[in-house]
């Protein structure tokens, strides 16, 4: 017997539903591993590409968008316990960032976003995320997949 609509649409809400567990139980394991340190950064800044999601913007402008498994419940434990973050994210193709982003339902979560063109760089970013949100970049907490990007000696800033 073929499936009916009912059964196509229950698979579908079940596999919201464990999406949605998934998020869920992460956001607490997060909140359970953040309320262990005394001490935590005021603000936490993401890269994009291959950090918060596992591909380039430029090279999946038709398809939909994905964040890796972990990544939205994280950042929603850090809303929840006053954790601010933000996006430092150089890409070919900022446009396509932010719709994914809006399209993810994330973009509320940060307090600001310097997505540039590639020609940017992260001192730049930094320099603008500071003066935005008037933190101090020793209170700042960096997560990017390239190296070179989070060496303190490249920034030269942190002073």
């Amino acid at each position: 017997m073929a499936p009916t609509g009912k059964t196509k649409k229950k698979r579908g809400s079940d596999r919201e539903t464990k999406k949605n567990g998934g998020e869920k139980k992460v956001k607490e394991e997060a909140i359970r591993t953040i309320e262990t340190f005394h001490v935590v950064p005021r603000l936490i800044v993401f890269d994009l590409d291959y950090t918060l999601w596992p591909f380039y913007c430029e090279c999946r402008p038709k398809g939909e968008p994905c964040l890796y498994p972990e990544a939205k419940g994280i950042l929603c434990a850090l809303k929840e316990k006053g954790i601010d973050t933000a996006i430092a994210s150089r890409s070919a193709t900022p446009d396509f960032a932010n719709a994914f982003l809006e399209k993810l339902g994330i973009k509320s979560l940060f307090v600001t976003k310097e997505i540039g063109h590639s020609s940017t760089n992260k001192r730049d970013h930094f320099q603008i995320i500071h003066s935005s949100t008037g933190i101090p970049f020793n209170s700042m907490l960096f997560f990017d997949d390239d190296i070179k990007n989070t060496q303190s000696d490249r920034f030269l800033i942190w002073e």
